[in-house]
């Protein structure tokens, strides 16, 4: 039985994005994550995110004290939630409409 990766590391995704911190093999719906816990910075909650393998460039392992370090450095923050006023978009029900009031 092989061992599941769990390491500190800084990992580097497609779009030249980085994130760092204590990484782990997570599995969803039956596909494998790369799930990386950021840590508290002074100026930042810690946070979770996870990523599929067709996101990763790399993988560096690292010293805890490194990934700290670059998490200060990077400054990955957590999503936001933001959530439209969807009450003033949406078209009252049974409502008639004409497709040139769509265009541009």
């Amino acid at each position: 039985m092989s061992e599941k990766f769990d390491t500190w590391a800084i990992v580097e995704l497609m779009g030249h994005q980085q994130i760092a911190g204590r990484a782990s093999e997570e599995t969803i719906a039956g596909g494998t994550f790369l799930r990386v816990d950021v840590p508290e910075t002074e100026d930042a909650e810690a946070f979770t995110r996870f990523y599929g393998a067709s996101a990763i460039y790399s993988i560096t392992p690292v010293a805890e004290e490194i990934a700290r370090s670059a998490t200060r450095r990077i400054r990955r923050e957590p999503i936001t939630v933001w959530m439209p006023d969807l009450d003033r978009r949406a078209l009252p029900v049974g409502a008639d409409y004409e497709d040139d009031e769509f265009e541009d």
